[in-house]
């Protein structure tokens, strides 16, 4: 019987300093597969250069891991000419058989437009951030309410949430339950 195994590709953030410092660490400069992109969108032109390192036998110590990712993004804006640039360190248990330094530029590219999708809308529209919900599973559940409410106004076709929200909320007891399909 063949088993499907789910796959993972954690990008790995500041709030993680001991793993993110082990990635920073690894020897890049010995690598030499690499995969640039370049875009041009949103008022900006952007170089993404992806690397890809084997980290089974280095002692990364994180459970499956086959392979670390560095990207190195380089953006300019195209009104002021001023350059950003920004270093992300991601892991994966894929191997390089499963996936390319390409393909893992890809997912972790997909992975910052679901976040960026749903985590900027959350802060924008709900103000989460500044959410005074701190306590026992109370940050997790109004989390879980937000995205319904996001994906449910999605899936009915809107597109701009805050202004979905707004119409639902001029009549409370009945357009929620129709959005939700609750008679």
């Amino acid at each position: 019987m063949d088993e499907k195994k789910a796959h993972y590709l954690l990008v790995v953030k500041a709030n993680q300093p001991e793993l993110h410092r082990r990635l920073r660490s690894l020897p890049w400069k010995d690598v030499t597969v690499r995969r640039y992109d370049r875009e041009i969108g949103h008022g900006r032109r952007e170089t993404r250069v992806t690397r890809a390192l084997t980290v089974t036998d280095l002692g990364l110590d994180f459970p499956h891991a086959a392979q670390a990712v560095r990207i190195l993004r380089h953006r300019t804006d195209r009104t002021t000419e001023t350059v950003s640039r920004q270093t992300v360190y991601a892991i994966t248990d894929l191997n390089s058989h499963q996936a390319s330094p390409q393909r893992l530029g890809q997912l972790a590219r997909s992975q910052w437009t679901t976040e960026n999708r749903l985590r900027f809308v959350r802060d924008t529209t709900f103000a989460e951030d500044t959410s005074k919900i701190r306590t026992g599973h109370g940050p997790e559940n109004m989390s879980t309410l937000r995205n319904l409410a996001i994906n449910a106004l999605r899936a009915a076709g809107l597109r701009n949430i805050a202004a979905g929200i707004r119409h639902v909320s001029y009549e409370p007891f009945t357009r929620p339950l129709d959005l939700l399909g609750i008679v």
